[in-house]
């Protein structure tokens, strides 16, 4: 289970620094654990090359039975009874014609927990689309919507492969009732510019620790129950040109982050707290991202090696798509994340430090933050927040 942890959050800041690369300035919010389930699934069925550029963008051993740890973390977030709602559901959507491998089928089932639904996708794509994208809302609270646009699906596609990700958290010390009627306040975007924002305030004791390095504040949000926690990393000032954030997310390592955010660097503190309301909807282009991160043959018709997956030798995925949404408000917070995978054929701890003094945390301006499942050690979100 360590090893998979590491894995995913390695995954995590691979995926960061990638979306990043197009625009530092933009909101960012995706769960890497709904990705990295996802095509987890696709390596089942991948052989050869395929597999080994899977494996080395998910940070994955190949020697390692990581589909046997999925199947571990994935009962660890499912647990009923917990107070807080986090839930990951897998699917498979095949062509009633195409012939898929029993143990492709069985496996999935078996450390995913994905059953296969038999669909016309020959004759019938667009109603099949709405079949899926209607499962995802169900099983997203209505909060993924269309997470498969028109025209994505069509006669020749073979399989579609769904993750879908529902979250839904109070926190542990909710922010007093007049938040909800908070003054809107101004959010620094940057050194010039400033935009309003409903900013939520408490005081309140709370993990804390200061990166001196980078000149950066971490505080912990914990959820009732303690299972979940929101961890919010903000430099102490806005210094270079744009965001603030540059410096950070320059250094930003798996090391780093995991010795940064570990329980015995944080110390528990009287904390003045002050965090915008904000709500996100984000959607990317999964299949780019990876491309560039090295996982190209699965895209590649006459290269991708899905074997394990059908005898079929000209299958091959032709988009992964990820959708995305969190809301943060004084009670808790609300994240869904959805990711598809479309294959067709072409051609055919420790107890903190506590110190009593108080500490200022006051986020406005750009931070990043993660949601993370505490006895697992995992990141089941990642996101940077740089503009109401």
């Amino acid at each position: 289970m360590d090893s998979l942890s590491a894995a995913n959050t390695q995954f995590s800041l691979n995926l960061f620094k990638k979306i990043s690369e197009t625009n530092t300035r933009a909101n960012v919010f995706y769960s890497p654990l709904s990705i990295s389930s996802a095509l987890a699934m696709v390596s089942l069925g991948a052989k050869g090359n395929t597999q080994d550029q899977i494996l080395k963008v998910l940070c994955l051993n190949k020697e390692e039975d990581y589909h046997s740890s999925f199947n571990k973390l994935m009962s660890g977030l499912n647990k009923p009874g917990d107070s807080c709602t986090l839930s990951l559901a897998n699917r498979l959507y095949g062509e009633k014609s195409f012939q898929f491998i029993d143990k492709f089928i069985s496996d999935s089932q078996k450390y995913y927990q994905a059953g296969l639904e038999s669909v016309d996708f020959k004759t019938n794509a667009e109603a099949e689309r709405v079949n899926i994208n209607n499962w995802v809302e169900k099983q997203t609270q209505g909060k993924i919507i269309d997470l498969l646009p028109k025209g994505i699906v069509d006669d020749q596609t073979s399989l579609v492969l769904i993750n879908a990700i529902y979250l839904k958290a109070v926190w542990a010390e909710k922010f007093p009732p007049q938040c909800h009627g908070a003054e809107e306040q101004q959010f620094r975007l940057n050194k010039n510019e400033t935009k309003p924002v409903k900013m939520m305030n408490q005081k309140t004791n709370l993990p804390l620790t200061f990166i001196s390095k980078v000149k950066c504040q971490i505080v912990e949000l914990p959820y009732v129950g303690k299972n979940l926690s929101m961890l919010i990393i903000l430099p102490k000032d806005i210094k270079d040109d744009t965001t603030g954030l540059q410096k950070l997310e320059k250094t930003l390592t798996y090391e780093k982050l995991m010795d940064w955010t570990k329980p015995e660097k944080m110390s528990q503190v009287r904390v003045d707290l002050s965090l915008p309301k904000f709500r996100l909807e984000e959607t990317y282009d999964v299949k780019s991202l990876l491309k560039s991160l090295g996982m190209v043959d699965a895209f590649e018709f006459g290269t991708a090696n899905f074997s394990g997956m059908s005898t079929n030798s000209d299958l091959m995925l032709s988009d992964v798509i990820h959708k995305s949404f969190i809301d943060v408000d004084e009670d808790g917070t609300e994240a869904a994340a959805a990711t598809a995978t479309v294959a067709t054929r072409r051609g055919s701890a420790p107890r903190h430090r506590y110190i009593v003094k108080t500490e200022v945390f006051n986020a406005d301006h750009p931070f990043l933050f993660f949601i993370r499942h505490n006895p697992t050690n995992s990141i089941v979100c990642f996101g940077r927040f740089c503009s109401p």
